[in-house]
């Protein structure tokens, strides 16, 4: 089964942009940017004429012999059947990372040949542009790319469940027949989590040992990318960095601690190795708020963090989780099953967003999930992996601040409590996640929209 990604509409304003550059795909490994570029290209474009920079090494050489994009023009042809054609060809370079030249001559193309639609991507890219001194910077665009969405795997199988959410105009209870079904589809999410491979083999009903197989295969090529790319001295950091996330967010606060990585571990030893992950894109780093002023970056404690994994199948497997306790009511998981819910919730909220969310804590006493930055105002979200919406903490966030909406996701059918002299607080069940600006909107103009 095909999955239709969102990534596509942007792609095509990055298309029919007056002021188009080459573009950059940022993203996780085997997380579709290599089929999504081809896809495009396919779909949009006379022709595709595609490099792969780590499976065709030679093509450095040429990157290294001349910058004159005209030049590379002729020489790349020599490389594949397509013609490349100003605006009838898109040009793909993938695996750019492996190429600092190539990186660098986007720079030319931008300047002195920007009749030429070129889109590159790779697996760790993130890391390359931070260690590139030559990186075209303001001469190229930039897209972020995640994992499968929850919304994006809910149209593959009911889109006209996605429909009817989208043109909602009211905040109201879903009908029963679509709240059954995106109950049903969200157990499934949660199994099989974004990373495409697994998506599909779940969407095409190929059974729990091929989703698991996809997951293992993709956790064991992370372990060779650590070992292959990473600095030698950082990978064994890495590593137990990574094989340390399950026990980090199984605990009550969440927070990141280093002994937990290994007894006696300091910051300043691993501080490098939690950066590679970052920005190979493999996790995602949450700060503690001291308060919610404008810009939140103002306001972090970076001494205070937690990480999230960036997928939830991937969290799953890699924390050993059997998927069939999805389907019980397994009293020894109901602790990490939180843990679960708030990485998910934190994987559908960062597309969906400016600025990266942070959290809220309260002289120990009271926490907040996320903070999350909406136009002029900061939104608390707690999140709740039941249909328990008391929250205490978010009752102090409230009474010390008085937001104009808070969130609660939880299990609970979609409502919403007015209170003109007060916060309005938004109930959004957890797997209308992916919709929460839309539901932010509705909220804030109020009964008459």
């Amino acid at each position: 089964m095909e999955i239709k990604r969102d990534i596509v509409e942007r792609l095509l304003e990055w298309k029919e942009s007056e002021d188009r550059r080459p573009l950059l795909i940022q993203g996780a490994r085997q997380i579709g940017k290599t089929w999504v570029m081809k896809h495009f290209g396919k779909s949009h474009y006379v022709y595709l004429a595609y490099f792969n920079f780590d499976a065709s090494p030679e093509l450095d050489a040429e990157f290294r012999q001349s910058r004159d994009p005209k030049r590379l023009i002729s020489r790349l042809s020599l490389y594949c059947d397509s013609p490349i054609v100003p605006g009838k060809t898109l040009i793909v370079f993938d695996e750019i990372q492996e190429s600092s030249d190539a990186l660098n001559s986007l720079k030319y193309f931008c300047e002195e040949a920007p009749e030429y639609h070129i889109m590159a991507a790779g697996s760790l890219l993130g890391v390359a542009i931070h260690s590139h001194s030559g990186f075209p910077v303001g001469k190229v665009d930039f897209i972020k790319m995640y994992p499968v969405s929850f919304k994006e795997y809910l149209r593959a199988r009911y889109p006209e469940t996605v429909e009817f959410i989208d043109n909602m105009e009211a905040i109201e209870p879903l009908p029963e027949i679509l709240r059954g079904k995106l109950e049903e589809t969200y157990r499934a999410y949660m199994i099989c989590g974004g990373m495409p491979k697994a998506a599909v083999a779940s969407l095409d009903n190929r059974g729990i040992e091929k989703i698991v197989k996809e997951q293992r295969e993709i956790l064991t090529s992370y372990y060779l990318d650590f070992s292959k790319h990473a600095p030698t001295a950082e990978f064994p950091k890495i590593a137990a960095i990574w094989e340390s996330i399950p026990s980090q967010l199984a605990k009550e606060n969440r927070k990141f601690i280093y002994k937990v990585v290994k007894n006696g571990a300091r910051a300043r030893e691993y501080e490098n190795a939690l950066t590679w992950l970052r920005e190979a894109g493999l996790l995602y780093q949450i700060f503690c708020c001291s308060k919610p002023g404008l810009p939140l970056s103002a306001f972090n404690d970076i001494s205070a963090f937690k990480i999230y994994l960036l997928d939830i199948g991937l969290l799953r497997e890699l924390a050993g989780i059997p998927p069939e306790i999805f389907n019980s009511a397994n009293r020894s998981f109901v602790e990490f099953k939180g843990a679960l819910t708030e990485n998910y919730a934190l994987q559908s909220l960062v597309p969906y967003f400016d600025q990266f969310p942070r959290y809220w804590v309260s002289s120990g006493k009271a926490e907040v999930d996320f903070l999350i930055p909406n136009r002029l105002n900061v939104i608390p979200v707690e999140v709740k992996s039941a249909d328990n919406i008391s929250s205490k903490s978010l009752s102090v966030y409230i009474g010390k601040y008085t937001p104009s909406v808070s969130v609660i996701l939880s299990t609970k059918p979609l409502d919403i409590i007015e209170n003109p002299a007060s916060t309005k607080l938004l109930y959004l069940p957890i797997y209308l996640t992916d919709w929460l600006p839309k539901f932010l909107e509705l909220t804030e103009a109020g009964p008459e929209a």
